[in-house]
């Protein structure tokens, strides 16, 4: 009986080590076609926290063609898949023109890759434009003027906030500002990205009007080669150009991606709606689109109310320039302050808000 028992066992050690070793080999099959080198691999083998399922992938060896290839990691469907860039945009970051389409590859459940614009939509879902112009989650276009000088919370929620900063001129005779946007900044965690437009006096495409902060330093986004300044503190954070100059898209894990364009009022524009502006002011500011990560349904914020599921806009449609109102709800004390009447935004322990920094 004791002779029959040991050689089930030994019959059993042998089949575990030949199964474990199929597995194996049929693990590092899987792997050869993926062009990661060591160091990339042992920091992408564990994906963080707040790492999406979309971004959740390794790149492969690009096709012949020059179309890019992913292979995912993310659990579900799409899971060990290989998606492939279309040929109408085969690079994720076009280098060369980069007012061509993006490829996106989307690992998660929709698991798919799609041409995307790599500048703000005016009139997409999140947009803020203009003077300034929301297009809000539920689709439905307002006006909100704020005021001159003011600092306003366009989103405010659990783990988000995101001020705005209104420059703008009232001219002689009119009961209100004419206000554009001129910086954001984004609270999450226990840090500050500010996205922000130097004062340009004369407006030339070529040269370069972008602020970029990181808890109150200055960032380069360097303009060649990757063309990105990235930083990870358990969330990975991204911005990016998208065009030589006064254009990027920021990334934050888990939390929002958004396009930001830098633009002047022309001398055209400022005729046709008589803003009066001074000639030694271009009046540059931001055009921009959100799309955003896992907001709760108590989301506050002038933007960030229009993303609750139960939301019912007060604007009145029809109209040429439906107006929002708030002012008082939704003004900061400063940009970097994360205090309104309603915001809900506290920071993980040990956030404190930015203060000391020169005003745009």
């Amino acid at each position: 009986m004791q002779r029959n028992m040991d050689t089930r066992i030994s019959c059993f050690v042998v089949a575990f080590v030949l199964a474990f070793i199929l597995m194996e080999a049929s693990f590092v099959q899987g792997q050869e076609d993926v062009n990661v080198n060591s160091s990339v691999n042992k920091n992408n083998s564990k994906k963080g926290a707040f790492d999406a399922a979309s971004t959740h992938y390794f790149l492969l060896t690009p096709l012949p063609s020059g179309q890019e290839r992913a292979f995912c990691q993310a659990r579900g469907s799409c899971n060990q898949k290989t998606l492939v860039c279309p040929s109408q945009c085969p690079e994720r970051k076009p280098r060369q023109n980069k007012k061509r389409k993006g490829c996106f590859i989307d690992c998660s459940s929709k698991c798919e890759v799609t041409c995307k614009r790599r500048k703000p939509n005016c009139n997409g879902f999140g947009s803020l434009c203009y003077d300034p112009r929301f297009v809000g989650g539920d689709g439905v276009m307002f006006y909100f003027h704020g005021a001159k000088g003011g600092n306003f919370a366009i989103v405010s929620d659990d783990d988000l906030q995101i001020n705005a900063h209104f420059i703008g001129t009232r001219p002689e005779g009119r009961t209100r500002d004419f206000t554009w946007v001129q910086a954001l900044a984004v609270m999450f965690d226990s840090h500050t990205l500010v996205i922000a437009t130097k004062r340009i006096s004369h407006w030339d495409d070529n040269v370069d009007a972008l602020i970029v902060r990181w808890d109150g330093e200055p960032v380069n986004v360097p303009t060649d080669v990757e063309a990105e300044w990235r930083v990870n503190d358990g969330r990975e954070v991204v911005v990016e150009r998208t065009d030589d100059t006064n254009s990027v898209r920021v990334t934050v894990t888990g939390l929002l991606e958004m396009d930001v364009k830098i633009r002047p009022i022309g001398a055209e524009e400022n005729r046709i709606h008589n803003y009066q502006l001074p000639a030694n002011d271009s009046f540059a500011h931001l055009e921009t689109q959100f799309r955003f990560s896992n907001l709760s349904e108590l989301v506050e914020g002038v933007l960030g109310i229009t993303y609750r599921p139960d939301y019912v806009s007060p604007v009145k449609k029809g109209v040429p320039m439906p107006m929002m109102g708030g002012e008082d709800k939704y003004q900061t004390p400063s940009l970097y302050s994360p205090l309104c009447k309603i915001c809900r935004f506290k920071g993980q322990p040990g956030f404190t808000a930015v203060e000391g920094i020169a005003q745009y």
